[in-house]
């Protein structure tokens, strides 16, 4: 069984580094395909062992990147497609058709309520979304607040599965050995109070707000961990402040690894984005035992509160506030609450694996036997509290319920009289066939003349 996953980047990002994290999961032969920028991210994934290829999309308006990722996905042969981030999207789901895949996926990682990927969502971008989205078998959203926002758009019910972003707890366990070591390297002081934060440095994440609000804060210190447009602007601000000397803007986090020994020099994580889609490095700070603090992450607020006792929404305005409470109480480690292991990374794996499978079904092919149980490369981690695979997990199509629903998304009309008797396609409205293909391409290709950021990452 071959996946293709196509994403728009590899480079430090979350959507970017929840691939890698899936891929090591997913018991699949997968290939990745990324349509420019094959950063840091590429070069984890080929020390995975993941064949990753550089498609060279020169910008929005490359529409000779269709033709070539058509051919690509139509000689790899490959059983499913899976796109990440809303270019790879648009453009993956139409190659796939066009080329003749089985089944198409795709992961929604990023869609909020006024923007999606940081940029404003306008008619033409939610349009483009739907065209194309009626060409895949299906799209999992990373939280229930982007499987409401996709629903609102009108993207179907029946077609959306949650599938929430996930971490490998263990990677995260404080260890006070390393959070010692980590803080000499850093020259942060032993008996320091250190507010921490962690993301892309965009305007979006506030951190000059953070940064003014611990200068305000006799003896505070901020580690800052990320990189991004904003980082030279954050540097000079530090400096303006005249407080470089407790506050630290730490290089990018390549690894989980690295991220854990930053995550293990702070006392409190603080995440001040007012439009989050999942909010993981809220999860990745509880699994290290920090108490947080967030404007936003949907990742916590849809879960009951006593899942994550340690993680508190509050107001922007409320920060000073905040943050002088938190110094006065002192550093204090936490357990790691529910929420850590109910966003186990090979429980996401469950839930792609069980859409690849309904897909797959509904397109005449099934999972090999082997795909439903074992992790990616025949290696599962020995990790206490891990969740472990069964044959149950990912049900198997032919166990699957039969749908009532027409045939959808063959592209090929014996798989799709094979799929209508069994009752499992969607109606003619999302039928995948290779003309609504071309049509979306038509369509992609007006959007992109008239808005350059239409089909952005």
């Amino acid at each position: 069984m071959r996946v293709l996953h196509v994403i728009t980047g590899l480079g430090i990002g979350g959507a970017e580094q929840q691939l890698r994290l899936l891929l090591r999961e997913l018991p699949l032969e997968c290939h990745v395909v990324t349509l420019t920028d094959p950063g840091p991210v590429a070069a984890g994934l080929r020390a995975d062992g993941v064949r990753v290829t550089h498609l060279g999309m020169s910008g929005n308006r490359d529409l000779t990147a269709l033709p070539r990722l058509t051919s690509l996905i139509r000689k790899g042969r490959y059983d499913l497609v899976h796109t990440h981030l809303y270019r790879a999207c648009v453009y993956g789901r139409i190659a796939a058709r066009l080329a003749g895949a089985g089944a198409v996926v795709a992961t929604e990682h990023s869609l909020g309520a006024t923007q999606i990927e940081g940029r404003p969502l306008t008619f033409g971008t939610r349009a483009l979304y739907r065209a194309t989205e009626r060409l895949g078998s299906g799209t999992l959203a990373v939280s229930a607040t982007v499987e409401r926002r996709l629903g609102a758009w009108g993207v179907p019910a029946r077609r959306l599965r949650l599938a929430p972003n996930g971490i490998d707890p263990a990677v995260f366990r404080h260890r006070e050995q390393a959070r010692a070591a980590t803080r000499a390297r850093l020259a942060l002081p032993d008996d320091a109070f250190v507010f921490g934060g962690v993301g892309r440095q965009v305007a979006a994440k506030k951190f000059d707000v953070l940064i003014r609000a611990v200068a305000d804060l006799p003896g505070a210190h901020l580690l800052l961990v990320g990189d991004g447009p904003e980082r030279i602007p954050l540097l000079r601000l530090i400096q303006d402040l005249g407080v470089a000397g407790r506050i630290r803007l730490a290089d990018r986090a390549d690894s989980s690894a690295d991220l854990a020994e930053l995550l293990g020099a702070m006392d409190l994580f603080v995440s001040l984005s007012a439009e989050e889609t999942f909010g993981l490095a809220v999860v990745e700070a509880l699994a290290a035992g920090l108490p947080a603090r967030y404007v936003s992450c949907p990742a916590v607020e849809d879960l009951p509160p006593e899942e994550a006792p340690g993680a508190r929404r509050m107001e922007l305005s409320e920060l000073p506030a905040v943050l002088r409470a938190e110094q006065a109480s002192g550093p204090h480690r936490l357990p790691v609450p529910a929420a850590v292991e109910r966003y186990h990374i090979a429980r996401t794996a469950e839930q792609v694996m069980a859409l690849y499978a309904t897909a797959l079904g509904r397109a005449g092919t099934a999972l090999p036997a082997q795909a439903t149980t074992g992790p990616a490369r025949g290696a599962e981690a020995a990790t206490p509290g891990r969740p472990t695979r069964t044959a149950d997990a990912v049900p198997h199509p032919a166990a699957a319920p039969a749908s009532p629903r027409p045939a959808e998304h063959t592209g090929q009309a014996g798989q799709a009289g094979q799929a209508g008797q069994a009752g499992q396609a969607d109606d003619a409205e999302h039928a995948g066939t290779v003309d609504q293909a071309a049509s979306a391409a038509s369509a992609a290709s007006a959007a992109t003349t008239a808005s350059a950021g239409t089909v952005e990452k």
